[in-house]
């Protein structure tokens, strides 16, 4: 009995044996394998913007200039930010998610065919910040592929949610870093209205802006807590008063804990312009970027304006945000346990994206034989040096103070301290000083950490000069070197894609692991046995084992026979 369920078992083995190696074969790693491909590529421009939005248009009796970009301005914005929310028609301010009285031009006291006085309404909104809903970050915005710091921005007042919809965690467009450029006109009477919808005390500082020490109330209006004024604290709202006497390129920021909440995104532009008749400037420019509608004097000498604001980013102290949804926890680490003095800057941006997402927003698109405006502003907290490839601008202004004619100077380099502005004239006629012809120049840090994301190149603020014989269809510039798609994965900026991936029919300096498995020695064809192939070659291999097994004495006695006579 003993013998005949050995046998039976050796019997069960064969059969099972033979199944055995068609599954362990079949689950073999292959070690010809080609490693796990990155997800596909974000495309360059994402259909999230109607391309109408581009062209050169008139609203509401508004002329909006062409923005041939991935991703324009909303139009509709514009003409409310010219306008006035007050003086727009209804269809246009409910295309808009402005309030209505988000900013309101009234009173052309002088009677020059503008109005005189201007309120206009900024909110606190928090980006990529923690919640108790979801692991994500909301309101979600992302600076390049995958990367989703945590910003706070002063903001226009707006309506309804602060996500793009009800089923949606990215924010509303009008909530995004740098915070919007302000633009008045010299001599009008400006309320800047802080409602401070943050869970923070703020208050706003207008640097290099001529305003007065106290308003007509007697009460602060410098923005300084330790002198001028107390907090702004949530829910509650301050007007600071100006009338400006003197047009110039000057800034606005939050002045409590202002080691970090500038840090934090809270700064932005202020530019006062020259008085001019009917002269409605385009109060507000989200995002900055370029100036739909440039203001009286600007047109007289140029024929385009871009404003340029660059930021950096520390992790650990945008990392604070993220980590916690309790104001008293954020405000410990950020206020007594974050150092300042050990702090690195990781990330860099250009109004407020990081390569390859600055080239869907911040293009220069220009034409031959044009002249430029360019205003710089340096939010970082070290220095800037900006390069422009195939181009020397003249400096006309520092920190809003014109340069004497004969003193100014034209380079390719432009050095700015923290908080410093520079006002450029970039002139594209080509004579081999101001221009080297036409193409797609980048222009960048030349600090090189700025032109990097994390430490990963290309990345950070890198830009482009882009002739409009240059771009292709759909407004993406036609370039002639390495593809850009891999910098539109999120594989990329994680460090799993090498940078020099594909580049040669060698693939010579892509991973190594990767290399090493592609150069091994390939099986020859029809080599490797087909599934059922497997499945009668294990059988065999069973049944042979079972036959031994079941004539076991047998073979032992064969075995030491042989032995014998060979000794």
């Amino acid at each position: 009995m003993q013998r005949y369920s050995m046998t039976l078992a050796g019997g069960v083995f064969a059969l099972c044996f033979s199944f055995a190696v068609t599954a362990d074969v079949s689950s073999m790693p292959d070690a010809h394998a080609k490693p796990a491909q990155a997800a596909a590529p974000e495309p360059f421009c994402p259909p999230e913007r109607p391309v109408q939005w581009r062209d050169a248009q008139k609203i509401d009796g508004v002329e909006i200039e062409e923005e041939r970009v991935c991703l324009p301005d909303n139009p509709y914005d514009i003409a409310a930010f010219v306008k006035g929310t007050n003086n727009i028609s209804m269809p246009t301010l409910m295309k808009t998610r402005l309030a209505a009285d988000s900013v309101i031009k009234r009173n052309d006291r002088d009677g020059d065919g503008d109005p005189d006085e201007i309120i206009i309404k900024l909110e606190v909104a928090e980006l990529n910040g923690a919640s108790p809903d979801t692991t994500e970050p909301v309101h979600s915005f992302a600076i390049a592929p995958g990367i989703k710091p945590a910003f706070w921005v002063f903001a226009p007042k707006v309506r309804g949610m602060a996500t793009k919809d009800a089923h949606s965690i990215e924010a509303n467009p009008l909530l995004r870093p740098p915070s919007p450029t302000i633009r008045v006109e010299q001599g009008d009477t400006i309320k800047i209205v802080l409602e401070n919808t943050h869970y923070f005390p703020h208050t706003i500082h207008l640097h290099g802006v001529d305003h007065p020490y106290v308003d007509a109330k007697g009460e602060g209006n410098d923005g300084v807590p330790q002198t001028s004024e107390g907090f702004v604290i949530p829910g509650q709202a301050r007007t600071y008063d100006i009338t400006p006497r003197q047009p110039g390129t000057f800034i606005y920021h939050c002045h409590v804990q202002t080691h970090t909440h500038l840090a934090m995104g809270l700064i932005g532009m202020v530019v006062v312009e020259e008085n001019r008749p009917d002269n409605w400037v385009q109060t507000l420019n989200v995002g900055a970027g370029k100036v739909r509608h440039p203001s009286k004097a600007v047109r007289e000498e140029y024929d385009q304006e871009y404003d340029l604001v660059y930021q950096a980013v520390d992790k650990e102290l945008h990392g604070i945000v993220q980590s916690s949804n309790d104001p008293r926890v954020i405000a410990k680490r950020m206020n007594r346990e974050y150092d300042l003095t050990d702090a690195t800057e990781d990330y860099f941006l250009l109004n407020g994206r990081s390569f390859p997402y600055t080239l869907r927003e911040s293009l220069l698109v220009v034409e031959p034989d044009q002249n430029i405006k360019l205003r710089m502003l340096n939010a970082q907290g070290e220095l800037l040096a900006v390069h422009t490839h195939g181009h020397k601008a003249t400096i006309t202004h520092y920190d809003g103070v014109a340069v004497n004619p004969q003193a100014r100077i034209t380079r390719d380099i432009f050095d700015l301290a923290p908080a410093q502005r520079v006002d450029l004239r970039l002139t594209t006629t080509d004579d081999g000083l101001h221009n080297y012809g036409q193409g797609i120049w980048v222009f960048h840090d030349h600090v090189e950490r700025g032109i990097t994301t994390d430490g990963m190149n290309p990345g950070g603020n890198i830009s482009a000069i882009v002739y409009k014989s240059y771009l292709g269809p759909g407004d993406v510039p036609k370039v002639q070197g390495v593809d850009l798609s891999r910098y539109f994965t999120e594989a990329f900026h994680q460090r799993k894609l090498p940078v020099w991936q594909n580049i040669d029919a060698w693939d010579s300096l892509g991973d190594p692991e990767a290399r090493s498995q592609e150069t091994a020695q390939p099986p020859e064809a029809g080599e490797e046995a087909s599934p059922w192939g497997r499945f009668w070659i294990g059988l065999l291999i069973g049944l042979l084992a079972y036959v031994l097994f079941s004539n076991r004495e047998r073979a032992r006695e064969l075995f030491c026979r042989y032995v014998l006579e060979k000794s």
